[in-house]
């Protein structure tokens, strides 16, 4: 990252609530196409979230702490705060001197946005203030929120008008929490009514519609040049297994989420 940091833009999708196991079932299926293209023989990389529900999930990774490789060992992070006796830590890691990664990219001259969805980063009150506030731009409207069935084609189009504003000279680091996965999620599946509820048939649906649309979203980063991307969920959600709903809590299934990281070639 040493070698990428100041150089290529940077890019973090956080597919917010998105299980692994339906995203590798997707993935298997050819149901998102434009996602399984950045995925390595169209295999996500299945990972342990940070934490089991989003604020305390983004703290973790805006502190340098992505989802960890589920295989036993010590993996090395992309990004670490210079932090004496990390194990984690290697030569290939970028290292800042800030609390957080943002504010470390920031002194290393990248303008920092965010791009807001669920309701951590909607800026209503100071709860919600906390994350996008450690950013140097940070955009929120009712349009990105849960309830919406365009979230996604709203915080897409934001991202456009900010990248087109952009002095191409300038790296930028864009950071965008993606809503429509969240609950509720079931105007996403064909023939659903809200007395039909969330489930994982809707979750699932909610993953296609974000395939759809998430083309225009790389397409934007990678014309301004070279770009390195990370998509990963936060955490996943419970669809009444072991007679759960929901997440913050410690089941398989809010723990494992998909992972990748791919480049975008100069357009």
């Amino acid at each position: 990252m040493n070698q990428v940091v100041g150089s290529h833009d940077l890019l973090l999708i956080t597919l917010d609530t998105l299980r692994y196991d339906v995203a590798a079932e997707l993935a298997a299926a050819g149901r998102i196409p434009h996602l399984a293209r950045h995925l390595p023989d169209g295999v996500w990389d299945e990972r342990h979230a940070p934490g089991s529900f989003t604020y305390a999930s983004h703290q973790a990774m805006f502190a340098g702490f992505l989802p960890t490789p589920v295989a036993p060992g010590r993996h090395r992070r992309l990004f670490a705060a210079r932090f004496a006796g990390s194990e984690t830590t290697a030569g290939g890691t970028y290292v800042f001197d800030t609390p957080d990664l943002v504010s470390g990219l920031a002194a290393a001259g990248y303008h920092t946005v965010c791009v807001g969805g669920v309701g951590f980063f909607n800026k209503q009150g100071a709860l919600g203030s906390v994350l996008p506030g450690l950013f140097q731009e940070s955009h929120w409207e009712p349009e990105f929120g849960v309830p919406s069935p365009t979230s996604f084609e709203a915080q897409v189009a934001c991202a456009e008008k900010v990248i087109s504003g952009l002095d191409p000279e300038r790296r930028l680091f864009l950071f965008l929490n993606v809503s429509a996965l969240h609950q509720p999620n079931w105007f996403h599946l064909p023939g659903a009514t809200r007395d039909s509820g969330d489930t994982r048939a809707s979750h699932a649906a909610a993953l296609e519609y974000v395939d759809r649309h998430i083309g225009r979203l790389l397409a934007a980063v990678g014309g301004r040049g070279p770009a390195f991307a990370i998509v990963c969920s936060d955490h996943g959600t419970a669809y009444g297994e072991d007679g759960h709903t929901g997440h913050r809590i410690g089941h398989e299934v809010v723990w494992t989420v998909p992972y990748t990281h791919f480049f975008l070639e100069a357009r």
